[in-house]
């Protein structure tokens, strides 16, 4: 039997208890890799789905190995403890996925300066704070890469005048991975970023950003996990310090239908394009 593509690769994931973080780890587990991601969830809450343990349920199933740490991706030495955990549990770490987030839609005058710390804090400074502190031990693999969910940069104002924190957390992450692309280039760590093209079928989408009627014009979050796994298997030699789309990727490594991607069965008409795109 042919080796799986990520056999023997280890993934450090913040978030991964649900939505578009729970599928990318079920995809990559089911390529073979460990799957190792910090996240809150320990007891069920009955306005989201999930917890690190269905998580890692869902991941030991698709034929990966799961370590499921529970902690705030804000917490700094929680971070660098997760670390160590994943190297004691799997020897190394491979790749990096920086797909924790929150989001608040609300600009000047109506954000609560504590939520807008939140945004910055487990937007900007979590992914700062993974990256950093998994990096000594991706400079150690033989294929290190980060992929950080967040946006291509677009500076067309509408996208400041609708929610300027919100923007300045993901634009932020999309900046502090371009900078490692550059600053690493010579080292070889590839570090690029995914967004999707649509709404995606998560609980942020049906609680902040659109409501049940974004949901019914969205896609399934195996697209964004399908365009990783593209993006983490592809050579090296494919590009850094890149901005891909979900949609693009799959198309690009021809799958020319994406109907099946779907949420609810809605049409490629019905979709709505996602944030800052």
């Amino acid at each position: 039997m042919a080796e799986l593509p990520l056999s023997g690769r280890t993934v450090l994931m913040s978030g991964g208890s649900r939505g578009i973080g729970l599928a990318i780890a079920v995809r990559v587990a089911r390529a073979g890799a460990n799957v190792a991601f910090i996240a809150k969830t320990d007891e069920p809450d009955p306005r989201i789905p999930g917890t690190v343990h269905t998580a890692a349920a869902e991941i030991e199933e698709a034929g990966g190995k799961a370590l499921p740490i529970i902690g705030d991706i804000r917490d700094e030495h929680a971070v660098r403890g997760a670390v160590t955990q994943v190297v004691d549990a799997f020897g190394g770490i491979d790749f990096v996925v920086n797909n924790a987030s929150a989001i608040a839609l609300q600009g000047f005058g109506e954000l609560p300066i504590k939520r807008y710390d939140l945004m910055l804090d487990v937007n900007a400074r979590g992914a700062f704070v993974l990256t950093s502190s998994a990096l000594p031990h991706l400079l150690r693999s033989d294929d290190p890469r980060v992929l950080t969910l967040s946006p291509p940069i677009n500076l067309d104002r509408k996208w400041f005048a609708a929610h300027a924190p919100y923007t300045a957390s993901k634009y932020a992450m999309t900046m502090l991975t371009m900078g490692l692309a550059e600053e690493y280039r010579d080292q070889g760590i590839v570090a690029n970023c995914l967004w999707p093209a649509t709404l995606i079928a998560t609980a942020a989408v049906r609680n902040v950003v659109a409501g049940d009627g974004g949901v019914r014009s969205s896609r399934r979050p195996e697209i964004m996990a399908d365009a990783a796994e593209v993006l983490l298997t592809q050579p090296t030699s494919a590009g850094s310090g890149e901005c891909y789309i979900d949609s693009e990727v799959l198309r690009a490594a021809g799958v020319t239908d994406l109907s099946a991607y779907a949420y609810d069965g809605a049409s490629e008409a019905d979709l709505s394009p996602d944030l800052f795109l």
